[in-house]
């Protein structure tokens, strides 16, 4: 059986969301464990302990990671750009150096197919593998290069990101991302993802989007973008990865859209193991 690095960082408010998350990892990968970091901020020492059962139960096991103020001592800290946002940019520095490369996801996400192929990505030269969501009129992607005066095609989405840990041990530097944020603080508008974007955009693999950071309301963007080929059963049997980015959250009932049906599931099997964990 192999073994897989993912990387989550949160706070308390989105355990539920994690539970699920890492509900539909285990069971759309059942050769393969899972060996679940977490950096996080202001999570109960019970919660911290239940999650880690809960991994242990599906052959995982988790390492927390509890952020320190200190090693944020240098960084622009204010309202609009929280501790937060430089954990995923910042992880290497936080994760141990005998990992060559790990998976981040953000917790409102579900994985319906295996995580393979994502995993095992050629990552030579490249600090990150990621993906820019689908945008037809092109509209987003030229404000957006405008903004941050970058040149590569494709805005990506910091939600799922593959990360070579042994390039940037050597080429990502926290001095040049905390000086890129005090340069720019005033043009961030999403603060981690204009970061990655604005300063290691080429050093990023482009990913296919569809498969692998599909955005859950944007179901007719990809039919209409694809011709009509990627519809239900498509995702069903070719994507990987479901994100819940923007507002509408699968957990708010009001919010669910056309794949709410998919967290739902995820969400259930949680509960029948341990009905205290409230996932919806």
């Amino acid at each position: 059986m192999r073994t897989m690095n993912l990387l989550v960082t949160l706070d308390e408010n989105y355990l539920p969301p994690l539970y699920v998350l890492l509900q539909s990892v285990f069971v759309n990968n059942p050769q393969t464990a899972f060996d679940v970091y977490m950096i996080y901020d202001s999570i109960r020492e019970e919660r911290v302990a239940a999650l880690s059962d809960f991994c242990a139960a599906h052959g995982g096991r988790l390492y927390p990671i509890e952020a320190r103020e200190d090693f944020f001592r240098d960084a622009p800290v204010t309202s609009r750009l929280p501790r937060a946002m430089y954990y995923r940019l910042l992880a290497r520095y936080l994760l141990p150096g005998s990992l060559d490369r790990i998976l981040y996801l953000d917790p409102d996400i579900v994985v319906i197919n295996p995580l393979d192929r994502l995993y095992d990505a050629d990552l030579d030269g490249f600090l990150f593998a990621g993906a820019a969501h689908t945008d037809i009129t092109g509209v987003t992607e030229r404000v957006n290069q405008l903004r941050l005066q970058y040149e590569r095609p494709g805005y990506v989405n910091t939600g799922v990101l593959l990360l070579n840990l042994d390039l940037q041990r050597k080429e990502l530097q926290k001095e040049d991302i905390f000086a890129y944020i005090d340069e720019h603080k005033h043009e961030l508008i999403l603060p981690d993802q204009d970061v990655l974007n604005g300063l290691y955009g080429k050093r990023v693999l482009l990913l296919d989007d569809s498969l692998y950071n599909y955005a859950a309301h944007r179901y007719e963007t990809y039919r209409i973008a694809s011709g009509g080929v990627k519809t239900l059963d498509w995702v069903m049997q070719n994507t990987v990865i479901i994100h819940f980015c923007g507002k509408k959250k699968p957990w708010i009932k009001s919010s669910r859209g056309r794949y709410g049906i998919l967290y739902q599931h995820y969400a259930a099997m949680v509960r029948r193991q341990a009905p205290d964990r409230r996932n919806s």
